[in-house]
């Protein structure tokens, strides 16, 4: 099934060339606009098969450090109707994300950095396993390490991560702790897309968290990431039965 006339015309003023039938699950080229860049952007955006439905859902593959609460809110919700199946979490240490994989029956592979002689031979096998898992995305769910130019090839576009903060505000690996320790008053999560900085992706959406005045950096983190786990869910849901299309610092869910 084509996507409808009002999409492929609000693609088509914004000078992008639309994603026409993807009920094959190929996934579709989006042009960046001319005025920005020529440079091809791969997304998965999921049509609708003849009837309605998908025939087959999206393969997402998820990359965790730590306690894995947010991946396991995707994959619980990536089931029945969901557009998605989360089929693999790979990890680069032992973590408490590995338990609940194991425990939702999601195969768990582990890449562990000191098992390579440097960064570059330990992100191209990265790149590998994830790559074996032929995702038509990733998302990256408290991973801890930056992703190397081999990953980001591998998958441009289609790699999506969850900060907790309202960037460009708070970038980094202790965004709740900075928010706190300056003072101001509202911060939140953002979706984005990755891209070869660190939290700098175009945006896919943001919610605002209120910070209360005896807000801890645990009380606040726990609410931070209540909205992630519902705004993560909702946005892949976006991505796989809709596409994105991007320009520039622009990332837009048709």
């Amino acid at each position: 099934m084509e996507r409808t006339p009002e999409i492929r015309l609000r693609a088509e003023r914004l000078g992008y060339v639309p994603v026409a039938s993807s009920h094959e699950l190929a996934r579709s080229v989006i042009r960046r606009s001319a005025l920005n860049s020529h440079t091809d952007v791969e997304s998965a955006p999921v049509a609708a098969a003849a009837g309605g439905a998908r025939e087959v859902p999206s393969r997402l593959v998820v990359l965790a450090s730590g306690s894995g609460t947010l991946f396991e809110a995707l994959a619980e919700a990536a089931r029945g109707d969901y557009p998605a199946r989360v089929t693999a979490l790979v990890t680069d240490r032992g973590c408490e994300a590995e338990k609940r994989a194991e425990r939702l029956g999601i195969e768990v592979v582990r890449v562990t950095p000191r098992e390579y002689d440097s960064r570059a031979d330990w992100n191209r096998a990265l790149t590998k396993t994830a790559t074996d898992y032929d995702p038509d995305f990733v998302v990256t769910a408290g991973f801890m390490r930056i992703l190397g130019p081999d990953f980001l090839s591998a998958f441009p576009g289609r790699i999506v991560n969850s900060h907790p903060a309202l960037l460009p505000a708070f970038p980094g690996a202790h965004a709740v702790r900075d928010a706190l320790a300056y003072g101001v008053r509202v911060t939140g999560t953002t979706i984005h897309i990755v891209d070869e900085g660190v939290d700098t992706g175009p945006v896919l959406a943001q919610e605002p968290v209120a910070i209360e005045l005896d807000d801890s950096e645990a009380s606040l983190h726990e609410r931070i990431k209540a909205v992630e786990r519902r705004l993560l869910v909702e946005v892949v849901a976006g991505l796989v039965t809709k596409g994105v299309i991007i320009d520039g610092r622009k990332a837009l869910i048709p």
